[in-house]
């Protein structure tokens, strides 16, 4: 279904196998997957700062005023590709799908220094060629046992009762149950006794631009006897992750490649580190590319029958932040 880089996958699996320690990046669509032992990842122009694993080792004092400017396309364009969409969800062919534009920026800020200053779960600079700074969990794998964390559904913090009114929005909780629904699925391919554990609990993420609120449930499941110690294998097969995909995911791609009409590349691919013995693993969101002197915030949301096209154009220019503060 997915162009998919094997051998790299089966790679991945001799050293987890082997319980050797590495870095992963794989990109949207698995064309490219990347595997950096630990003494390689600097060495490579990589900087990755993770919860459980990090590399950067420096502070770095910020001494400017930042300047950041986004430059969104026209609503016109964006609703060339959100007609699409709602098109084929009305068709049936798919009820969730996750649309993402490509929004010209401009900061003063290098993007080694977006990484070294911005604060979240997540962060890597690639090669001064993307950096993000990501709240979202792919998959941890801890003693055998997988979990996910899909996060679907946000909101601005300043809005009254924001929390509440993002818990019990029709909208947003529709698309977080189809997200539950097809991240459960999805571990039920490599894992036993798969159950929803947490259901919509709300995060709060701070920015320099403004407070949000985001919504996100957790899954679980033991790893069936045939994936242990494979996270080769166990990547091909969630890829891509349903959170930033829609569902089901085989037809949802192919209107996810028309309605886009842009390459998404390394954005909403996913990352991670295995440390010998489990795994910790991101969704490469709030993105951040430079093409040639330009760079370029890449950002989206989920759409339902249910989305409202003024909304969804709001949601996509509400994520072009840096959560620097």
């Amino acid at each position: 279904m997915f162009s998919v880089n094997h051998q790299k996958f089966m790679e991945m699996d001799e050293l987890s196998l082997q319980k050797v320690p590495y870095f992963f990046i794989i990109d949207f669509l698995s064309e490219n997957v990347e595997i950096y032992q630990e003494n390689e990842i600097e060495k490579q122009g990589l900087i990755v700062d993770f919860q459980e694993f990090s590399t950067s080792k420096e502070t770095h004092a910020l001494n400017k005023k930042v300047v950041w400017k986004s430059f969104p396309e026209t609503l016109e364009s964006f609703q060339a590709g959100f007609d699409k969409v709602q098109k084929n969800i009305l068709l049936g062919n798919s009820y969730l799908v996750n649309y993402t534009r490509k929004t010209r920026i401009e900061t003063n800020l290098t993007l080694e220094e977006i990484f070294y200053h911005s604060n979240a779960k997540y962060k890597v600079f690639y090669k001064d060629f993307f950096v993000f700074f990501s709240p979202e969990t792919f998959v941890k794998i801890i003693d055998g046992k997988i979990f996910t964390y899909p996060m679907k559904g946000t909101i601005d913090a300043s809005i009254e009762n924001a929390a509440e009114i993002l818990k019990n929005d029709k909208k947003e909780k529709a698309e977080h149950y189809t997200v539950v629904d097809l991240l459960r699925n999805d571990l039920s391919m490599v894992a036993d006794d798969v159950k929803v554990d947490q259901f919509q609990q709300i995060d709060f993420i701070k920015t320099r631009q403004k407070d949000l609120y985001a919504m996100s449930s957790e899954i679980s499941g033991m790893i069936k006897p045939e994936y242990e110690g494979k996270v080769g294998s166990i990547m091909k097969k969630l890829l891509p992750a349903g959170s930033i995909l829609g569902a089901p995911k085989p037809k949802t791609l192919e209107i996810i490649l028309d309605a886009e009409g842009y390459d998404r590349g390394y954005y909403t691919g996913i990352c991670g580190w295995f440390d010998g013995q489990n795994v910790d693993s991101c969704v490469m969101i709030r993105f951040i590319e430079k093409e040639g002197d330009q760079l370029y915030f890449k950002s989206g949301g989920g759409i339902t029958h249910m989305s409202k096209l003024e909304d969804e154009y709001q949601e996509m220019k509400n994520k072009i932040y840096v959560p620097i503060h």
